[in-house]
């Protein structure tokens, strides 16, 4: 069986990670944003599964912190789709250049 090293997938991750910022840097709507950190947090993901994988002293730990990143990507979506539905229903867009002015 041909195994593949390391390199594919922090290539994989290093691609993702750039799609996510890309995303997160262009869109102006919220929803948008919200996709570029999840794709951010899933190229974390493939780094820490990648090297759980390849690194035998990493093994347990970065199956853990990926489960770990998981988590926070499911309490960071929630939150933030209850923040978008909110200023929806508030200002009738989800446009992020509107949310300029709730600034105190």
């Amino acid at each position: 069986m041909n195994e593949l090293g390391l390199t594919p997938f922090l290539l994989l991750s290093a691609f993702l990670f750039a799609c996510g910022v890309v995303c997160v840097t262009t869109k102006r709507n919220a929803i948008g944003v919200l996709m570029g950190v999840e794709l951010i947090l899933n190229a974390a993901n493939v780094n820490l599964v990648a090297f759980a994988r390849f690194k035998p002293g990493f093994r347990l730990e970065g199956q853990v912190f990926a489960l770990l990143v998981v988590v926070l990507a499911a309490a960071e979506a929630a939150v933030a789709l209850a923040i978008i539905l909110n200023f929806y229903n508030n200002h009738a867009t989800v446009d992020v250049d509107e949310a300029k002015n709730l600034r105190g």
